[in-house]
């Protein structure tokens, strides 16, 4: 299965510039799955609500049609991060996308910062999808530094994690060779570069966009600071396996009565 990330560097607002962008990107490429940036349409750094709600969309917006497109041309399931609008709500969200059209969405549960003032935490349950016989789990951006978000997906039996982020703290590629290693499932974090100065925010996005192993290995980094596009071959059948040793399963280990949750 081929499977890999966009490092992209959004202008904000600007969908149909960051469209074309990705498109330049994607092109000629043939591959199994994409990921792309947490809101690799908008941009981040809102200053109010009405900002954002006014950049939302619903699964029939340009956001999910231009995905089919990218779908159509690639060959490949994409993943990708966009605000989306369900009544009076607006979400942190990342669409599943084939070339047949959306499969489902992912609604972020651990919102980050001013996140808050925006959006409404995630009201769906963490999902499972099924992408070329593969399970892909999505997670977005700071579900990193909660644990169970990415044992859940597991348990749930993702053997791949999607991973779209913007990322400002620098932890977080360090943490997901943990993440890939405690769960043995591959992950593929899709970052952005950039910076964006809006109201009283300044944010630096970190890039080093990543693909993580089951076995701790790092199969790609991206640059910290270059529009990068990566891709790798993996063998999805190694990630079934939970056990270190012929002693030890990672799963069946798990000693839940002594777990506060």
């Amino acid at each position: 299965m081929k499977i890999g990330y966009l490092q992209t560097n959004p202008i904000f607002s600007e969908k149909e510039q960051n469209f074309n962008e990705i498109e330049k990107l994607t092109a000629n490429l043939k591959a199994d799955l994409i990921v792309l940036p947490e809101l690799f349409a908008t941009g981040y750094t809102f200053i109010s609500k009405e900002e954002a709600v006014s950049l939302a969309e619903n699964t029939n917006g340009i956001t999910s049609q231009f995905l089919l497109k990218i779908a159509k041309n690639t060959g490949a399931v994409i993943v990708g991060g966009f605000v989306e609008k369900e009544g009076n709500k607006i979400y942190n969200s990342a669409m599943l996308v084939s070339n047949k059209g959306v499969i489902g969405t992912y609604r972020k549960i651990h919102l980050y910062y001013k996140e808050k003032l925006w959006f409404s935490p995630g009201n769906k349950p963490l999902k499972v999808f099924k992408v070329n016989g593969v399970n892909v789990g999505i997670m977005i951006c700071f579900d990193w530094i909660f644990p169970e978000t990415a044992r859940t997906l597991a348990l749930l039996g993702a053997e791949i994690i999607a991973h779209p982020a913007n990322l400002v703290l620098p932890y977080c590629q360090k943490a997901m060779v943990t993440r890939s290693l405690e769960n043995r499932i591959y992950a593929i974090t899709a970052n952005r570069i950039g910076q964006e100065k809006r109201g009283n925010d300044d944010f630096k996005f970190t890039g080093g966009s990543q693909i993580t192993s089951y076995d701790g290995s790092i199969l790609s980094t991206a640059p910290l600071d270059q529009i990068f596009i990566e891709f790798v071959e993996i063998d999805q059948n190694l990630v079934r396996d939970k056990k270190l040793n012929d002693y030890n399963d990672l799963f069946r280990d798990r000693k839940k009565e002594f777990y506060l949750v």
